[in-house]
């Protein structure tokens, strides 16, 4: 089944889950955190997106996110490129380094906010990174730590969180280390790693069930008006536009933009309309419609196209990771 497109919401909480390719660790050592770390932190700082809770393990990693004007994807691609490319050379290794796409799941901000900081910054005492919650406050490659004030990192959003507990920043760290506490005992929450209204809900009547969907944490009535969300379909796309994908695999190919918009059965500009085709529909969230209106390709078109990308990409990881530098510029 083809993948449903992520839902790229700005002004919405997005929990985001980037695991390594087959399970493998994606940080080796701290020097490797801290280069995570750093380049994240940029990031944010650039973008303007509010980070307000996340957590390193060994082979993958959490982050609570609210972007603003600029798009998750777009945040995403820069920073898992840019650390991919950097983890490589320092590794000395090759080769892609993260699990297919990273999964975000759009969450409804009240009432989970507050269990997803708690989720999120727990997880290294579930997976025994560290002992007990007197490590964990001292764990620095989690924003837990942050919050108690033992590291700092000036682009976590450690006010919105610490206002929720208490006055002063004393008492609300008190209040928040006892709230993160009482979390230990509750073990792994799958309810809160997406669709989890219909985890939480049991063997019901089928007629008793509110709206879900995967990509969305939260009640009925806030699934469904993302789903009715007039823009939604415009804001579920990234900031790249089909002729800026276009231009963009065409000049990575070294190929015309006019022949690979021209169809023909010449080998490389139709591999080039299939990676088009791939990227733009599974990738980007437009529609086969749209990119056969581009490509000048009916539906059946597309969809072999499509299918010819993703085994190009497949076969050829460099040509994919000098798309994605393009695109993440």
């Amino acid at each position: 089944m083809p993948r449903l497109a992520r839902l790229d919401i700005s002004g919405l909480l997005q929990h985001v889950i980037v695991r390594g390719i087959e399970r493998r660790d994606i940080f080796n050592d701290d020097n490797d955190r801290q280069l995570f770390i750093d380049r994240f932190s940029k990031l944010l700082s650039e973008t303007g997106i509010q980070c307000y809770a996340w957590a390193l393990l060994s082979n993958h990693f959490h982050l609570l996110l609210m972007p603003k004007s600029t798009p998750l994807s777009y945040f995403m691609r820069r920073l898992l490129t840019g650390y991919a490319l950097s983890f490589n050379r320092r590794n000395k290794r090759s080769g892609h380094l993260f699990q297919n796409r990273y999964k975000s799941i759009v969450c409804e901000e009240e009432p989970y906010l507050l269990e997803l900081v708690r989720y999120i910054h727990l997880n290294p005492l579930r997976a025994g990174m560290v002992a007990n919650l007197d490590e964990l406050d001292n764990y620095k490659w989690t924003g837990h730590a942050v919050l108690m004030g033992k590291i700092t990192i000036e682009t976590q959003n450690t006010t919105a969180i610490l206002e929720r507990f208490g006055a002063t920043t004393g008492q609300a760290r008190l209040n928040y280390r006892q709230f993160i506490s009482d979390g230990i005992s509750a073990g792994n929450r799958d309810d809160l790693v997406g669709g989890g209204l219909k985890r939480s809900q049991g063997e019901r009547p089928a007629n008793e069930y509110e709206s879900y969907d995967e990509r969305i944490l939260g009640c009925g009535d806030f699934v469904d008006s993302m789903k009715l969300d007039s823009d939604l379909r415009d804001k579920m796309k990234s900031a790249i536009t089909l002729e800026k994908l276009l231009n963009i695999v065409s000049n990575v190919m070294n190929l015309d933009s006019d022949s690979v918009r021209r169809p023909s059965k010449s080998r490389f500009p139709a591999t080039a309309r299939g990676i088009i085709c791939q990227m733009a529909i599974f990738e980007l969230g437009y529609t086969g419609k749209e990119v056969g209106s581009l490509l000048h390709l009916k539906a059946s078109g597309v969809s072999l196209a499509s299918r010819r990308g993703e085994k190009a990409l497949k076969a050829d990881p460099e040509l994919l990771k000098s798309i994605l530098l393009e695109i993440s510029k």
